[in-house]
């Protein structure tokens, strides 16, 4: 490990979490300093995009990739940092609106280049009649 031993990085993670979970507990020396940081600034930290949208962009990401682990880490850390059981079913409803739209887009392989144009077209209406 470049900085702290593995029990330096492991009391803080127990610190934070209450326990080390297993994932982390399985993660080579070498790197768990380095995937403990990410992880905190990244899950557990105030970034750009506050905690509870994070972490709706989550659960709706992970209800495509089907990853039963990430849903549930991810529904369960929405609702700790506020997330209604009515936002986390919007995040998931566009999740696969969005997803169905991708599919019929590109199956259909429409325009890039005039979808781009039409775009814009829309984006400067909407800007223009917006009062």
């Amino acid at each position: 490990m470049a900085g702290r031993n593995r029990g330096e990085v492991e009391a803080e993670i127990k610190e934070t979490l209450g326990l080390v979970p297993h994932f982390f507990s399985r993660v080579p020396d070498d790197l768990l300093e380095h995937e403990w940081a990410i992880f905190k600034k990244l899950e557990l930290g105030e970034t750009l995009i506050p905690n509870k949208y994070k972490e709706l962009i989550g659960v709706g990401l992970h209800s495509e990739t089907k990853c039963h682990y990430c849903t549930l880490f991810h529904t369960e850390a929405a609702k700790l940092f506020g997330a209604t059981d009515e936002e986390i079913q919007e995040a998931v409803h566009y999740a696969k609106t969005s997803l169905g739209w991708s599919a019929y887009i590109n199956g259909i392989r429409e325009d890039y280049d005039d979808f781009a144009k039409e775009l814009e077209q829309i984006k400067e209406y909407i800007q223009s009649t917006a009062g």
